[in-house]
């Protein structure tokens, strides 16, 4: 009887954060509870609030970190099985694309806050360095976004020819490129200023402006224009 009462008691744990989002705004919901929810059901050892808490501790209670996760990153979780860390590697790729769609609606570079916003949700949340570039008309429209490398931990390789024929074929006016650095630094490495320097090279020989480089990091950005290295 004692472990019926006790289940009941789980059960009712489990249902409280779908009942306050039922009767209360969703902002109102701490993290975890929201979680919880996407979770579901919990099982013998943990209610889906417990569970939430795992989740959020091997992350350390970060959600940028949780939309970094992989499926069987999530399934190192105790009591996080496939079904549930599928269901929330789906909310963090919906986060991402929720970012994505808000910057197309604002298809226009005019500074390095700008820039950063933009490639944000595309390179933020990866582990493996890569390096972007948008290409843009004369008043700073987006004509176009291409990933043109991926690399490992630290570093990318990057040929600036490829970039160049790429703003070629789409009639670019001037260049802005991005990438991340997945250990969270936002201070540019000797190879970075270097790449930087041959890309202003050859963007003033094309007479294709380079606006910028902005380095992606945890919780902020680096510009080389705002800078001063340009």
């Amino acid at each position: 009887m004692e472990a019926l009462n006790q289940r009941i008691r789980e059960m009712s744990m489990s249902d409280a954060p779908r009942d306050k989002l039922s009767t209360e705004n969703p902002a109102e919901l701490s993290i975890v509870e929201l979680l919880a929810l996407l979770i579901g059901p919990g099982n013998a050892q943990c209610n889906s609030i417990e569970l939430a808490k795992k989740v959020m501790t091997s992350c350390k209670n970060r959600l940028a970190e949780l939309c970094k996760c992989s499926v069987n990153d999530l399934m190192q979780v105790p009591g996080i099985g496939r079904s549930k860390a599928c269901t929330l590697v789906a909310f963090g790729e919906l986060s991402r694309r929720q970012q994505s769609e808000t910057t197309t609606l604002r298809p226009v570079i005019r500074n390095s806050k700008d820039t950063a916003a933009f490639f944000r949700p595309h390179l933020e949340h990866l582990n493996y360095e890569v390096f972007a570039v948008l290409f843009l008309r004369q008043n700073g429209q987006i004509i176009d976004f291409q990933i043109v490398s991926e690399g490992g931990i630290t570093s990318t390789t990057v040929d600036p020819r490829l970039i160049f024929r790429e703003a070629l074929k789409r009639h670019a006016v001037s260049i802005v490129v991005s990438h991340n650095h997945p250990s969270g630094s936002l201070q540019p490495s000797i190879s970075d200023e270097a790449l930087t320097a041959k890309l202003n090279s050859g963007s003033k020989y094309l007479d294709i402006k380079l606006l910028d480089h902005v380095i992606i990091g945890e919780g902020g950005y680096f510009s080389f224009a705002d800078e001063g290295k340009l």
